[in-house]
């Protein structure tokens, strides 16, 4: 009686173990994105939070292969298609949270994703049809209401990948968010807008873990330049294919002494490594970093009149950041400019509390304030025609300029 007893008391606890740990874990509605395959209408459970007079994401694979989307989901029937587009607007999706985010508490968060090699839809810059398939990311934002990017809790690496890919994400809120945005985005930073596409598919719950614990960003190789496996099963086998030519190298020629195989790996490996560092900044790839190189900051709003930064700044912000981090040896001054409505007087004073603003921003995340430099220009340098509210706001405008590379 009294192991029963025991026994029955190890399997209540067990029982609470699993149903706390799945109360905590927090499940999105329609996870994998099934619904009627169809364009221009966002998946049962999620809101479109695209820009206004823009079409929705899609319904994916393409109903009478209407741009020609014909991927096969990795899960269920259907998947999320979204694009980037060339005149500076974006698809998202977004939906209420089962239960919200927690200040403090860290969490994991997986999902099923791709892009298609063909994605066909008019641009709106040349009326004519164009090929969406130039790689885009992922961004996942936490908010206090539907579509609002308040924190952008993660962000993937360019789904470059044509098979699906399952991909892990670490959230760290700094708030209690209710709601979770999806977000296509641009290579960033970006300079120039372009056409592109991702595929989603198979999302996970989100779930709790301890905030010291590592994730790994992608689980499955990269992908293979043809469009064939949909399932994760066989996925890991091609990295073990790719990464087995290497060492074959110097094993085949094995009546050869071994010093001569393996000079070849210590001079082809660090060739490679100054052409991967980054030298692009808001998309456009600038080559060599040049002193003297001048990049016009796109979407850095402030207040009106003052040099308080929008919120809608911060993944911009998080842009300059990036490329900072990436380029460690520049040394860059970030310059403000406004447009000739304000005094004389104030446009100089405005102009520099703005750069002083966007400085502290970087300073704070930790950039070495040794390597920012602030000037204000006033309205010294514009860029388009004052006369006009479109020109005015293209004027009141951040630039960054590299300085020197130590």
């Amino acid at each position: 009686m009294k192991r029963r007893l025991i026994a029955l008391t190890i399997l209540s606890l067990a029982i609470n173990i699993v149903y706390g740990q799945s109360q905590d874990t927090i499940r999105l509605k329609n996870p994998s994105f099934e619904d009627y395959p169809r364009v221009s209408s966002a998946p049962s459970g999620w809101l479109d939070c695209g820009f206004p007079e823009e079409t929705e994401p899609d319904v994916q694979p393409s109903p009478n292969n209407e741009f020609k989307v014909q991927k096969p989901a990795n899960h269920g029937y259907t998947y999320l298609g979204m694009v980037v587009r060339d005149n500076d607007t974006w698809e998202s999706v977004g939906q209420k949270l089962s239960q919200p985010l927690r200040k403090g508490q860290c969490y994991s968060f997986q999902i099923d994703l791709a892009r298609s090699s063909t994605y066909i839809s008019q641009t709106k810059t040349t009326g004519k049809d164009a090929n969406y398939n130039t790689p885009a990311k992922l961004r996942i934002y936490g908010g206090f209401g539907y579509c609002d990017k308040k924190f952008l809790l993660g962000e993937s690496s360019m789904v470059i990948n044509y098979n699906w890919k399952r991909y892990v994400f670490k959230f760290e809120p700094v708030d209690d968010y209710s709601y979770i945005i999806l977000e296509a985005f641009y290579q960033t930073p970006t300079l120039f807008p372009y056409n592109g596409n991702i595929l989603l598919d198979n999302a996970s719950g989100i779930a709790p873990i301890p905030c010291d614990e590592e994730v790994v960003a992608e689980v499955t190789p990269p992908a293979q330049a043809e469009d064939k496996a949909s399932s994760p099963p066989p996925t890991p086998k091609p990295e073990v294919v790719e990464s087995t030519p290497p060492p074959k190298v110097p094993d085949a020629p094995k009546a050869i002494p071994p010093a001569p195989p393996e000079k070849k790996p210590v001079v082809a490996q660090p060739t490679p490594a100054p052409k991967k560092e980054p030298v692009v900044f808001q998309g456009k790839e600038i080559g060599e970093l040049k002193e003297g190189t001048t990049i016009q900051v796109n979407k850095l709003f402030f207040e009106a009149n003052k040099s308080t930064i929008r919120n809608e700044s911060l993944p911009t912000l998080n842009e300059i950041y990036s490329f900072l981090v990436s380029n460690r040896k520049v040394v860059v001054e970030i310059g403000g400019h406004t447009n000739n409505l304000p005094a004389p007087d104030m446009r100089a004073k405005l102009s520099k509390e703005r750069a002083e603003e966007v400085a502290k921003y970087l300073e704070g995340k930790g950039i070495s304030r040794t390597r920012l430099q602030t000037r204000g220009y006033g309205s010294s340098k514009p860029i388009a025609d004052n006369s006009t509210r479109q020109g005015r706001q293209k004027n009141q405008r951040v630039d960054i300029k590299v300085l020197r590379i130590d």
